[in-house]
């Protein structure tokens, strides 16, 4: 036996049904369709229609709160990956480290509103951040490795 000669079992791949080409294929005329009615057209879109009756998620009260007008989009960045871009030598330690420098890197795809650093990984360059927030396991760990996280004050 051969790569070449190597064939599947009989029907184990079913051929797709061609609806609305002629009477004979056994789907043609209505396609499948039934007669008449909303449903037998085109264009219909009748997803969540209650006939009338007001629909559930019309029913149901609203609930909670969303703040996305006025949300910040923050980038994401771990002090592990920091530490992996210094050591591959795409960001300088000596510098401080801003989000535009984040970007050059590779470790951000965009600034957005900002860049918060996270605690995942270890960090031991001692590296002067300015971001936009950082969270109190990431100030930790880069006060550890004798570095500093500069974070603007929050507007009240």
């Amino acid at each position: 036996m051969k790569l070449n000669e190597i064939t599947e079992n009989e029907g184990a791949r079913k051929g797709r049904m061609r609806i609305g080409r002629g009477i004979g294929s056994g789907k043609g005329k209505t396609g499948g369709r039934g007669v008449k009615g909303q449903k037998s057209r085109t264009g219909v879109s009748i997803k969540g229609f209650e006939g009338g009756q007001m629909p559930l998620h019309r029913r149901l009260p609203k609930r909670g709160f969303s703040n996305a007008p006025f949300a910040k989009d923050y980038a994401v960045v771990n002090v592990g990956a920091v530490q992996k871009a210094i050591d591959d030598g795409r960001l300088n330690a000596a510098e401080t480290v801003n989000a535009e420098a984040l970007v050059n890197a590779g470790l951000a795809r965009a600034a957005r509103d900002g860049v918060r650093l996270l605690n995942k990984g270890a960090i031991t360059a001692a590296v002067t951040f300015d971001v936009a927030g950082a969270s109190a396991g990431a100030v930790e760990a880069v006060q550890k490795a004798g570095g500093k996280v500069n974070v603007p004050a929050v507007e009240a």
